[in-house]
């Protein structure tokens, strides 16, 4: 099994044509014609991550956030981004990336989101299309199986998504049904959110004016972009196993987040 029909299978499911304008989803280091020993699904790579993929026996990394956002200028170990490339190309290792192309696929990173929380009757927040049935769109909404009140709302989040902690506005004094919701930075859909009368909306990281003027209408809850994202690697390896059911696939056990919480 080549390296390049694995990777055609995650476009296949996520085109890279939806990734927005300033990304730069798809592949990142190395060449795609070997045959893959096996593949390591993270959501950021560093130098600790491809000593895992060697440790694994991988020969291919692939991760939600590209390495490469900006063109390198020199490749000569002078930051982590640099090393990671090195190290990567001295081991024949070769990095992809998912990123907003996985982002606003159907069935991508923020159904996933909504599975965790059991949401039913799930559709795009901000659809390419007609929202029933497009293919592609911005952040997700749907319904709890039941009513909540806040506190317990803000809970299931926090349980569900392993957070100690999670940024809120005033809580809800109404039950909590409806609920919207953008993995990463998604704080620009939180007028969508109102406007679709969604209870709460959840993302992973969000401008602290943003949190000014919503008390009573939606309930903010924020719980870090590593966290709302961490199991993006969940659907690369169904995506992989659904298609290429003997391509080794180990998602990884690096915690690459760079925030700690004292």
């Amino acid at each position: 099994m080549k390296i390049q029909q694995v990777l055609d299978a995650l476009e296949q499911f996520a085109p890279l044509p939806l990734q927005e304008s300033w990304d730069n989803a798809g592949l990142q280091v190395g060449l795609t014609e070997a045959e893959v020993s096996g593949a390591l699904l993270c959501l950021d790579v560093n130098e600790k991550i491809v000593d895992e993929a060697i440790e694994k026996g991988c020969n291919l990394i692939i991760s939600h956030h590209p390495l490469l956002f900006r063109g390198l200028k020199q490749i000569c170990g002078a930051d982590y981004v640099q090393r990671t490339v090195m190290k990567a190309i001295e081991r024949h290792i070769v990095i992809a990336s998912m990123h907003t192309n996985m982002d606003n696929a159907r069935n991508g990173v923020n159904w996933k989101i909504a599975e965790r929380l059991g949401l039913k009757e799930v559709k795009f927040l901000q659809a390419n299309g007609e929202a029933d049935s497009a293919q592609s769109g911005s952040g997700v909404i749907g319904l709890l199986p039941e009513a909540m009140v806040a506190d317990d709302f803000v809970l299931l989040v926090k349980r569900q998504f392993d957070v100690e902690c999670a940024l809120c506005n005033e809580l809800l004094r109404r039950p909590i049904r409806k609920v919207a919701l953008c993995g990463g930075a998604g704080d620009f859909l939180l007028d969508e959110a109102v406007n679709q009368q969604a209870d709460a909306f959840i993302t992973g990281e969000m401008h602290y004016h943003q949190y000014f003027g919503y008390e009573q209408r939606i309930q903010i809850c924020v719980i870090g972009h590593y966290q709302s994202e961490q199991f993006t690697s969940e659907i690369f390896q169904d995506v992989i196993q659904r298609q290429y059911p003997d391509v080794k696939t180990f998602i990884a056990e690096t915690n690459t987040n760079p925030i700690i919480y004292l």
